[in-house]
Formats: structure tokens, sequence, C-alpha cells
């Protein structure tokens, strides 16, 4: 195969063969250099301990208004370093399980998401304080003891939040004394006027304080007259 040469010649030079093999060798060192280049991670990396098949976990239930199924959200956890003074205690996945197919695919999206975020290593606390703050457009509801749920994810990620305290990951925030004194101070005040205003209704009242609640009237005026209930405002009576 023939060059064409265009230009002048100016100068030449005779490549060696031994230059040019160390050439070679030198180019095919730094791509094996490359491809064997060591991956420093900014977190250990999290996986699943060798010959362990079984993992410790707990199993949350949760059951809203909303749903006639309970869901169960079981987080497993491994110990990272055992044994040493930086042994800790971590999730690395998490299942949800409930009888309602109307949550199955979602459901299944967020537990593998949430699992891979384990995995991942690093802070994962972030993921409890995301989940809180999504609210469902139908409302949330109220759960027992009067808190206030704005979506289900929300309360899985109260869950996430709970375990996270329970083993170490996340500090369980706490009123102070000050905040705790106001708050009996303010709970007493309420439960004052609320006997207050119970027994004023029952002395403005001109029937018996055993009366229950008309459902005509609505009037708290029903009694048991010749076993049969009633209303002594309107009436009413359930025996005709």
């Amino acid at each position: 195969m023939s060059t064409r040469i265009e230009s002048k010649i100016v100068g030449y030079e005779v490549v060696k063969e031994e230059e040019e093999a160390a050439a070679r060798e030198k180019a095919r060192l730094e791509a094996d250099e490359r491809q064997s280049a060591k991956i420093i991670r900014m977190t250990e990396r999290v996986a699943r301990p060798e010959g362990m098949e079984a993992l410790e976990g707990s199993t949350y239930k949760i059951k809203t208004p909303l749903d006639d199924h309970a869901m169960y959200v079981t987080i497993n956890d491994i110990i990272l370093n055992l044994g040493t003074e930086h042994e800790q205690r971590r999730p690395f996945e998490i299942f949800i399980n409930s009888k309602n197919m109307d949550h199955f695919q979602w459901i299944v999206a967020l537990t593998r998401l949430m699992s891979a975020v384990f995995r991942k290593g690093g802070d994962v606390t972030f993921l409890a304080e995301e989940l809180q703050a999504v609210f469902d457009p139908r409302g949330g509801y109220f759960k027992p003891g009067g808190k206030f749920m704005p979506s289900i994810i929300a309360e899985i990620g109260a869950v996430i939040e709970h375990h996270l305290q329970k083993i170490g990951l996340m500090e369980k925030e706490e009123m102070s004394e000050q905040q705790q004194l106001l708050l009996d101070q303010k709970r007493a005040e309420a439960e004052a006027t609320a006997q207050k205003n119970t027994a004023e209704a029952q002395a403005d009242s001109d029937y018996p304080a055993s009366a229950t609640l008309c459902h005509k009237c609505n009037t708290k005026a029903v009694v048991v007259m010749d076993n049969c209930a009633t209303c002594l405002s309107c009436g009413y009576s359930k025996c005709g």
C-alpha cells in the first residue's frame, strides 16, 4: 500500500522495533490500570454476610380506618463490624404485606426502592422524613391517641422512623422539662373546662342526669318508662 505525500519532506526518523514494542507495552499497562482501578466508596458497602441465611428483623402492624385490611411492615437488619467497637445495626431490606390488591403495585415499587437505599449504605434516615411528608389528596386520618396521619405512606414513614430509633440510628426527640410542665398545665385546664361545661349543662337541663340522646329531636331527654325508652322532649317512643 502506497501513501502519497502532498507536502515537502523536511526531515525523517526511523522508528526502532524496540521503541515501538515499548510504546505498545506502555499503552497496554495503562489500559490494564484503568480497568483495575480501585473504586473508593464514600460509605461502607452494605452486603449480606457470607453464609448468613437469616437476618433479625421486626414486624409492625398498620391498621387504618381507610381500609378493612391491615398492613404488616417487616424490616430486616444486619450487623456491621461485628465484634468491634464500631459495631452497628442497620436496616438491610423491607417487606410490606397486605391483602388489599389495590396497593400491590406501589407496595412492590416502594419496598424495592427502599431496600436498594438500605443496601447502598450511608445515611438512610432521610427516608422516614420524606415518606412522612406525603399527603393523600382524599385526606388523612387520626390514629388511636389522636395523632394525625396525612396518608398511608406517611404512616409507613413513621414505622421506619420508630425502627431506626429502636436500633439507634435516630435519636428520639424528647420534650424539655418546661415544655412538659406547660403541656400538663394546658391539659389540666382543658379537663377542668370540660368538667365545668358538663356540670353546667346538667344543671341547666330540665331532664334527669341519666337521660340519653334522642335520635329524633337530638335532645338528651330519653328515659326508660314502663320498660320503654321514651323522650321527655318530643314524646318519641320506641314502643310506639
